[in-house]
């Protein structure tokens, strides 16, 4: 097994001096300024305890300090467990109860939110190379995790319980390489790191994949349009996002009187997390003046599974042929087809959760993604829905029983049916809340009865509240014609 943090050893072998990272505070590491702030921050983790195969929680956004909070971890031979600080307390502690770190970072420097957690949990700062974190270890369990593990990101499975989706060291290292060779990426590149590390996406096809390539990241929190649209046009060559990002920046550009970004240095622009509308494809790839390609993977299958190679101008709308070493079938058993996947970028299985890998992972390697679709006479996969119902929203993964489970914790809903809806290149949260006769409940009340049980991302945009919901002769919600059924209440 040859750990991700052996990425980061090659290019300090070949390009010490070679810019890795910059971001909002100021830092500009070199690859050798990233691998002596790792070393130190392991040094600094193994003090206080921390050993191979414990978990480490990375409370973060975007920041240098959290990329070497991650490197740091490997060269332990411990397992990452990358955590949006963006998530309320609530999510975060039912994250800790089942990865049982012995140790949390956070990166208050950077992010708000992580100070309140750091306050929350008691976390101590520290001071180093790597500027200032908060570091707290509580008791972790003392079993440890498969060796082979890097990391652990957690989904929300179908009950609403977090699971922690086990990525090995090799499950990285190829998701990393595939996406830097799929982007020709190479040292001349500079890559505008917007997409969230605490996410596959994220993490390995930005981050993972420069280091393979050994082009420097420049990393932002969070995202701002204004200050998107500077960078992109201020040597910028590569851009991953989603498309709600995308439009946001057409629409500043329009603000500004301006029809098209005119970056000169711009050569590789990516969707993903969503699907694409023919109409906005072509305006976005009018705007940016390079092709817009488009992919398809999930957490379970380290982000690519397959991805577009298209020309400017290419109506095609597919998720595009299967990437290099990777297999894909569709089970036509299952009602509209669904995707499977095999080889070296499938997950190892969930943490803990024997029972709910088995539901996915059968003997011979493949992977029931629980998304429907069909490869046309090219071989390129077309994702026609979301056997899991799954919501993108932003970028971020929204589970709809989560969403319910929340709103189902007010004493006046008697039911709660989530759902979304494609608007803008993105999709929108819909609730649909089934009340009792005769209540005053408002949507308001519901906005802030969630406000602190759910991150900003997984709040629903629109609330319907009803005294019947349509329902089957069972009992169960009929999903499908909800938005239907309350055409005339939502906007």
């Amino acid at each position: 097994m040859e750990s991700v943090a052996g990425l980061l050893s090659h290019q300090v072998a070949t390009q010490p001096g070679a810019l890795a990272l910059e971001d909002t505070t100021g830092a500009r590491w070199t690859y050798a300024d990233l691998d002596r702030t790792a070393d130190a921050l392991a040094a600094t983790l193994g003090q206080r305890g921390v050993i191979a195969g414990d978990r480490v929680l990375v409370v973060s956004e975007n920041c240098a300090a959290a990329v070497a909070a991650l490197f740091a971890v490997w060269r332990l031979d411990a397992v990452a467990v990358p955590v949006n600080a963006r998530q309320t307390a609530r999510e975060l502690n039912r994250v800790i109860a089942h990865a049982e770190p012995s140790a949390i970072l956070l990166t208050t420097e950077v992010s708000p939110d992580a100070q309140t957690h750091a306050e929350t949990l008691h976390a101590r700062p520290i001071s180093g190379a790597w500027g200032m974190l908060a570091l707290v270890c509580p008791r972790g369990d003392s079993a440890r995790a498969q060796e082979d593990v890097a990391v652990l990101l957690y989904t929300t499975g179908t009950t609403g319980d977090p699971k922690g989706v086990m990525l090995t060291h090799a499950n990285v290292r190829f998701g990393g390489a595939t996406s830097a060779n799929l982007r020709a990426m190479t040292p001349a590149d500079v890559i505008y790191g917007v997409l969230p590390t605490t996410h596959v996406f994220g993490l390995c096809s930005v981050v993972v994949a420069a280091i393979h390539a050994g082009a420097p990241v420049r990393l932002v929190p969070r995202f701002d349009v204004a200050s998107v649209f500077g960078a992109l046009r201020d040597g910028i060559t590569l851009f991953s996002a989603v498309p709600q990002m995308h439009a946001l920046l057409m629409a500043h550009a329009k603000s500004l009187g301006l029809a098209a970004l005119g970056s000169e240095t711009l050569r590789y622009v990516s969707s993903g997390a969503a699907p694409l509308d023919p109409t906005w494809k072509r305006e976005a790839e009018a705007f940016y003046g390079v092709a817009l390609q488009n992919g398809y993977g999930m957490t379970e299958s380290t982000a690519g599974t397959a991805a577009t190679r298209n020309a400017i101008g290419d109506p095609d709308t597919s998720v595009g042929p299967v990437l290099p070493g990777i297999e894909i079938a569709i089970d036509a058993e299952v009602a509209g087809g669904e995707v499977l996947t095999r080889g070296p970028h499938v997950m190892k299985g969930y943490f803990r959760n024997p029972d709910e890998t088995a539901k996915v992972l059968n003997a011979d390697g493949w992977l029931r993604t629980g998304d429907l679709g069909r490869i046309d006479a090219q071989g390129h996969l077309h994702i026609l829905g979301r056997a899991k119902e799954l919501i993108i929203h932003g970028g971020f993964n929204v589970f709809p029983p989560e969403v319910e489970a929340a709103l189902n914790d007010h004493p006046d809903v008697v039911q709660a049916a989530v759902v979304g809806r494609s608007k803008g290149g993105d999709e929108e949260v819909l609730a649909f809340v089934q009340v009792p006769n005769g209540s005053v409940l408002k949507p308001e009340e519901l906005r802030l009865f969630v406000k602190d049980r759910l991150a900003g991302y997984k709040q629903p945009s629109h609330y319907v509240l009803a005294n019947a919901l349509p329902a089957a002769p069972t009992g169960k919600i009929l999903k499908h014609k909800l938005i239907e059924t309350f055409a005339g209440q939502l906007p």
